[in-house]
């Protein structure tokens, strides 16, 4: 019988005005401890920014979810939170934010498969 994990996962949201407190989701991020996963998925449909009156910076918001893309990834780009264990990695890419890219607070379930689980979820609430 295959094991189950315990994942953890937050949706990423994008708010145009944050005083305004709407958001489109744009990414997932899944996380099992066991394992070691932590994983991240997204896509900015710019398209569904056009329906609000906004004046984000697309190329700095693009660069921001490399940067969360890089830490999932533990990829060393000068930064030390790419060095953190992926539980940690986790907490602090899904800390509350006050800017126009937050997350979700965090929910859990089992999943056989976490690079399926992630793609199921990416698909339902992107």
């Amino acid at each position: 019988m295959q094991e189950k994990y315990l994942y953890e996962y937050a949706v990423i949201r994008v708010l145009p005005k944050v005083e305004r407190d709407e958001f489109i989701n744009v990414g997932v991020i899944l996380f099992s401890k066991r394992p070691k996963y932590i994983r991240m998925k997204y896509r900015l449909d710019i398209n569904k920014f056009q329906l609000f009156h906004t004046e984000l910076d697309w190329d700095l918001l693009s660069q921001t979810l490399r940067s969360f893309e890089s830490i999932c990834n533990g990829e060393d780009n000068n930064s030390s939170i790419s060095k953190l264990e992926v539980d940690e990695r986790f907490r602090w890419l899904t800390a509350e934010r006050s800017t126009c890219l937050q997350t979700s607070v965090s929910q859990n379930g089992f999943s056989d498969n976490l690079d399926e689980t992630l793609e199921q979820l990416f698909k339902e609430l992107v």
